[in-house]
């Protein structure tokens, strides 16, 4: 996936948050891109998430394996079907191919929150796809 790509996604995500939920928008910034040479057709992204203060994403899912780690502040995430929890810093969350994001924010409405995940997916597949 182009950083062009990844930019789109960016622009996906921050859009439909504001307008589902008018709230600020999760900054998300690409880190590092690498195909896996001994898994042909994958590659991992690695992404830091900003939540600011009362952040909050739209429903959305991941054709990836998702490994999410809290940098700072605290965040609430939920999968469908699974219980939503409350993360603080060193605490980690798990999404699967599969799963669909049904909860994403700030757990705060006064501090940022910040996290970094490392997708594991198909190349030239879209990191964030939105749910129908």
């Amino acid at each position: 996936m182009s950083y062009l790509r990844i930019l789109g996604t960016v622009l996906v995500l921050g859009c439909s948050a504001q307008l589902a939920h008018a709230a600020p928008q999760p900054v998300v910034a690409p880190v590092m891109q690498r195909g896996l040479a001994d898994i042909p057709g994958k590659e991992m992204l690695m992404i830091t998430v900003d939540y600011p203060p009362g952040a909050v994403e739209s429903i959305h899912r991941h054709d990836a394996h998702a490994f999410l780690y809290v940098l700072e502040g605290s965040i609430v995430m939920q999968v469908k079907g699974g219980k939503e929890v409350t993360l603080t810093p060193g605490q980690t969350f798990y999404e699967g191919p599969d799963d669909v994001h049904t909860v994403g924010r700030n757990a705060s409405t006064t501090k940022p929150a910040k996290f970094v995940v490392v997708l594991l997916k198909k190349k030239g597949v879209d990191a964030v796809l939105p749910v129908e």
